[in-house]
């Protein structure tokens, strides 16, 4: 140190050792760009993980929708959809030709209903058997492996949940009883499907599909690298840690409402043929993961910022409510 810079007793630079003050300027500005710019990226990173998990991998997608074999929204949506596939390939007319030409609109209006409560009937007691799940696990398996090779490669073909494993359960169903044999050989062994990507959405979708998966890779990161350079640059460092904390819990506020808003309107553009509460209940298997993890990153930001304003006051009155308690013991 020269001989000019006078060192007041503790070794404490005086004002004139100091960096310049544009220096510091600086270097604040640059801190709270990083701590807002990780603050933003920190739920984006979360999202974008879950959605790249939910997307590439088969297993979470299944774990994901599995407890829907159970749901009684989507149970009763797969009954009408399968229920439906099998009623296209009932013919009535020679059943009518015995019946007066006045009489056949009553009759056949009335055969439909009967013949349409048995199979709604047959393929219920399969919806709600014990086999099911296992049938619908292999269904989802097989739908997203489509996806996945339909949004990797460059082609247009939609995707569909194929139901066939269904209708053949749903054949055994009918020819193990009594009734019902002659329509064994009308039920379909295929055809049944539920749109789930039409041809015109796959670009849109192979976009997102696209950003989301290289977002999963770099936003955790960039969003780590971000805060704690932020926090490294920043000269007040306990108020540095309460605004990145709070830009946190900010940022998971805003995206659980962009979530909700988007949620919203994709279930509003759906065909009214789909079954809101069972799409409703797509939905939330599928984002109810991510919800629950940006709200716990809104907590955490939200403690983090109100212990770092507690701070020093708060540790002060924990070490005397403990040298109290000590002392009062003998």
């Amino acid at each position: 140190m020269s001989a000019s810079a006078p060192v007041r007793p503790g070794g404490r630079v005086t004002a004139g050792e100091r960096p310049p003050r544009g220096r510091g300027l600086g270097r604040a500005v640059a801190g709270g760009v990083l701590l807002v710019v990780g603050a933003l990226l920190l739920p984006l990173g979360l999202a974008a993980t879950r959605a790249r998990a939910e997307l590439t991998e088969t297993d979470s997608y299944v774990a994901a929708v599995a407890p829907l074999a159970g749901n009684d929204a989507v149970q009763k949506a797969v009954v009408d959809d399968v229920t439906d596939g099998v009623m296209a390939h009932v013919r009535l007319d020679g059943l009518l030709r015995a019946v007066a030409p006045a009489e056949r609109p009553a009759v056949r209006t009335r055969f439909t209903r009967g013949i349409r409560d048995f199979v709604a009937k047959q393929v219920r007691q399969v919806v709600t058997g014990r086999g099911f799940p296992a049938l619908w696990n292999g269904v989802h398996r097989t739908a997203h492996r489509t996806l996945d090779g339909t949004l990797a490669a460059s082609g247009r073909s939609p995707v569909t949940l194929d139901l066939t494993p269904v209708l053949e359960r749903v054949r055994h169903q009918l020819s193990q009883g009594g009734t019902g044999l002659d329509l064994v050989r009308r039920v379909p062994r295929s055809g049944v499907e539920i749109v789930l990507l039409r041809a015109p959405d796959v670009p849109r979708i192979r976009a997102a599909y696209d950003a989301v998966r290289d977002g999963a890779l770099l936003l955790p990161p960039a969003a780590t690298l971000s805060l704690c350079g932020g926090l490294l640059l920043a000269r007040r460092r306990r108020r540095a840690l309460i605004w990145a904390g709070a830009g946190c819990a900010a940022a998971a506020a805003l995206l659980a409402a962009a979530l909700a808003l988007a949620r919203g309107r994709a279930l509003d553009a759906l065909p009214p043929m789909v079954s809101r509460p069972a799409a409703d209940a797509y939905a939330d298997a599928l984002t109810g993961p991510l919800r629950t993890g940006v709200w716990l990153v809104f907590a955490a930001g939200t403690l983090t910022a109100a212990l770092a304003a507690a701070g020093p006051p708060a540790l002060r009155a924990w070490r005397a409510w403990r040298t109290g308690t000590a002392g009062s013991h003998p």
